[in-house]
């Protein structure tokens, strides 16, 4: 395996799905070699890891599933960085981001917290921007009856 493949959850070393990633970390979890992230950094504000003493980076679970995404836009479906950046833009002002509404009904034992608002709020993002991709992509598809 050479050092910019992909690896599996099974060869990283067993860390919660929450914790933080060093920048090496992130970088063999996703493939991409150090400079490639640093510099996506640059181009894409959406990416905001952690500093710390020395400006170790340690990146979020969230920054980690914004990288992921303008991976696949780049690599798997062609875009180019300004397009990935309009497409992020676009977004945004569309006012795509939904707030998650707490339901009316309580569940029980379930803590109300930001973190927890903040979750849902990220998960409710995310399945905004795949129904976009399928339905974009049944767009672009010819229907057989």
């Amino acid at each position: 395996m050479n050092e910019n493949s992909i690896i599996s959850e099974s060869e990283l070393t067993l860390k919660s799905a929450n914790a933080f990633r060093t920048i090496s970390e992130a970088s063999k979890e996703l493939g991409l070699p150090q400079h490639v992230l640093r510099f996506w950094e640059s181009k894409f504000n959406q990416i905001k890891p952690l500093k710390r003493g020395g400006n170790r980076r340690y990146y979020r679970p969230e920054d980690l599933d914004i990288l992921r995404r303008i991976r696949s836009l780049l690599y798997e479906e062609g875009y180019t960085i300004k397009g990935v950046q309009k497409l992020f833009k676009e977004k945004n002002s569309k006012g795509h981001e939904k707030k998650y509404q707490k339901p009316m009904l309580k569940a029980n034992n379930v803590k109300e917290d930001k973190k927890t608002d903040a979750i849902l709020n990220e998960v409710i993002n995310e399945l905004e921007t795949y129904k976009d991709i399928l339905e974009n992509n049944s767009k672009n598809k010819i229907k057989v009856i």
